[in-house]
């Protein structure tokens, strides 16, 4: 099967090669033989670095370690439904309705995104860039699963944009796209995304005219009415309650994590640094939720998922402690401290993205300023 995709391709590559019939798709044709082989380009000075793992390769693995939280989205999806009209679905039928719910928000995030991407690499004449095959399958995880598709399209676009285009593309980008996506919802769109409540699939009208669905409280939401989360710790460490398709199981998100790290894609320092942040800060203004506060909401995810991304964070080995650990105490500020917001992750993270240069820039300087004095001694 390998060798007659590399066949099919080689006959296939003089046509869209430059000068060719469908030339002008050099940079679309190019991206789908990446995608179906490893590149063969090599470098050709006398010192090089042979791996046979490029960004695409990358991007695989992270979509394979979003994989365990993905399907118990679609599974928890199914079981909130059935929980609240009282169906008694079993498995294939959870995750059949989930997987149901969640593949227009999948279709229109890829069409969209990729839509954009592969548009600006042909009127650049540039590679296609691989980012998005992430960004894509991370969106409809952190949106409502009930977000209508024109907001969820516009959210995209506007994080493909102004998020990466702009900016030079993947690995130029200040934030981490699908967060900036989030944002935008949030303040463009914010009776759609509000943080407190999520909304539950109802009976169809056939089977019940008077019901269509309703908006359930998540635990932070219980939390901040009544200083108790409304589940144990049990419930929201395995992720059999309300919120965001994504983000409910922190125990699907700790599998992905292993993944992750086993892999050496993300930053231990950053995860570690991050619950070791929010663990403190819980301590000092909150002591009685504290290991709660690590299960609810979105603060697993994306001290997985997102506070690692390799382009918005922190590149030195110190700045990565300061970064994770800033993300996490501000994720509890702002859950206790905004009333307009419960869910503190989101906001913590793309701010910490933007201070992220100057962190690095902290770190480094000391260094750069000792290697100076040093070179003004010895001369």
């Amino acid at each position: 099967m390998g060798n007659f995709i590399l066949k099919t391709i080689d006959k296939l590559k003089p046509t869209f090669s430059k000068g060719g019939k469908l030339g002008w798709l050099h940079s679309t044709f190019e991206a789908f033989e990446t995608f179906a082989a490893v590149p063969a380009t090599t470098t050709k000075g006398k010192i090089h670095i042979k791996d046979c793992v490029d960004l695409k390769r990358v991007m695989s693995t992270v979509i394979f370690a979003l994989i365990p939280p993905f399907l118990f989205g679609m599974w928890n999806t199914g079981y909130q439904h059935s929980l609240a009209f009282g169906l008694d679905w079993g498995l294939l039928q959870n995750v059949w309705f989930g997987f149901y719910k969640v593949l227009p928000l999948l279709i229109v995030s890829y069409v969209v995104g990729l839509g954009i991407e592969f548009a600006v690499a042909q009127a650049r004449g540039e590679e296609v860039n691989e980012g998005f095959l992430v960004t894509g399958f991370i969106i409809p995880m952190i949106m409502p699963i009930d977000i209508p598709l024109w907001v969820l399209a516009l959210s995209v676009a506007f994080a493909v944009i102004f998020g990466k285009e702009i900016f030079g593309g993947t690995g130029m980008n200040i934030w981490n796209p699908a967060l900036l996506a989030r944002a935008f919802v949030f303040f463009a769109y914010p009776s759609v995304i509000s943080g407190d409540t999520i909304w539950i699939e109802g009976l169809t009208k056939a089977a019940a005219p008077v019901v269509d669905g309703f908006s359930g409280a998540t635990p932070l939401a219980t939390l901040a009415e009544t200083g108790v989360a409304g589940h144990s710790f049990l419930d929201m460490f395995i992720g059999w309650i309300p919120g965001s398709f994504g983000e409910t199981s922190a125990l699907a998100i700790l599998i992905g994590a292993a993944i992750l790290l086993f892999s050496g894609v993300a930053s231990w320092k950053i995860m570690l640094s991050c619950l070791a942040g929010a663990v403190g800060m819980a301590f000092v203004a909150d002591s009685a939720n504290v290991w709660n506060h690590l299960v609810m909401g979105g603060f697993a995810f994306g001290a997985v998922y997102m506070a690692t991304d390799p382009v918005s964070s922190s590149q030195t080995e110190v700045g990565k402690w300061i970064y994770g650990f800033l993300i996490g105490v501000l994720c509890i500020i702002l859950r206790l401290f905004n009333p307009g917001y419960r869910e503190g992750m989101m906001l913590a993270i793309l701010l910490m993205n933007t201070m992220a240069p100057l962190i690095d820039w902290c770190v480094v300087r000391p260094s750069i300023r000792r290697r100076e004095k040093r070179a003004a001694v010895t001369n």
